[in-house]
């Protein structure tokens, strides 16, 4: 897997790239959520390299990605520099989580670029807010708000792998070994970065879904946050043709719980793709 540094205006982001000769199979582009790096797709990387040309890259703030001085700066211009820097014209885009927002927010910017959206529980630019969490949701929420407001990095490190990598109707602890591991450590490095600048907000994507022509998957996990399963629901009844996945017993990040069934569904959905 190469390593790639693009340079972009302050900043320089560090993305993994590989296309091996005789892969013919469509581009695929990974986008890591907000609790994670591109180490989260590092499974998904190896397992679809042999056959499509793969890119993940690290958001700024994230990862390896450096910036030297804060200023505002645009997450689809990111992308499109990645993949510029990469040699990916047009490629499937697999977001995960704040990473789903900005593939959204590509796909409706420059739609040809765009060959399927693979949406992992993703955010959505003016999407509704719950009103009210379930008790037993709102201590969760509670206690991950007063370790973000202690201070205390590695506290909040650990309530938000509660959070998001075991899930909200999961067991505590239900992830263990390399996975946990990988999310202490991806989540560290953003907990603890400094001041990267503010990301310019395109419009909404939420009233405008149905402009949206690409090849769609959508999945979530039935231990997520009730109401991003219900949003995930809805962006399936809103996009034209797209598909659900619904995989049991697996939280916000379920390709690094359930990576056998989301790695088959990856496969099955970009397999016609070409």
């Amino acid at each position: 897997m190469a390593r790639l540094e693009v340079r972009r205006a302050a900043a320089t982001l560090v993305a993994e790239h590989e296309s091996r000769p005789g892969a013919s199979g469509v581009p695929l582009v990974f986008l890591h959520a907000g609790v994670a790096d591109r180490r989260m797709w590092q499974a998904q990387l190896a397992s679809f390299a042999p056959a499509h040309p793969v890119l993940a890259y690290d958001r700024r703030g994230f990862g390896e990605t450096r910036v030297a001085q804060a200023q505002t700066y645009a997450q689809v211009d990111d992308l499109w520099a990645a993949m510029d820097a990469a040699g990916l014209r047009s490629a499937v885009l697999v977001g995960c989580s704040q990473g789903g927002r900005i593939a959204l927010d590509a796909a409706l910017a420059q739609p040809r670029r765009v060959l399927g959206l693979v949406l992992v529980a993703p955010a959505v630019s003016g999407a509704p807010e719950p009103e009210a969490f379930a008790p037993a949701i709102r201590q969760l929420v509670d206690a991950c708000e007063a370790a973000e407001a202690s201070g205390d990095a590695d506290r909040l490190n650990e309530v938000e792998a509660r959070l998001w990598l075991d899930g909200v109707s999961g067991e505590a602890g239900r992830v263990q070994g390399p996975a946990r591991e990988l999310f202490l450590s991806m989540n560290g490095i953003a907990l603890r970065a400094g001041d990267v600048g503010r990301a310019l907000d395109p419009p909404p994507a939420w009233e405008r879904l149905d402009r949206l022509r690409q090849p769609t998957l959508v999945a979530w996990g039935t231990l997520d946050f009730p109401h991003l399963q219900e949003r995930c629901a809805a962006l399936v009844a809103a996009i034209a043709g797209a598909q659900p996945l619904v995989l049991d017993g697996a939280g916000h990040l379920p390709n690094l719980d359930e990576p056998q069934a989301f790695d088959a569904a990856l496969a099955a959905f970009v397999g016609g793709r070409g």
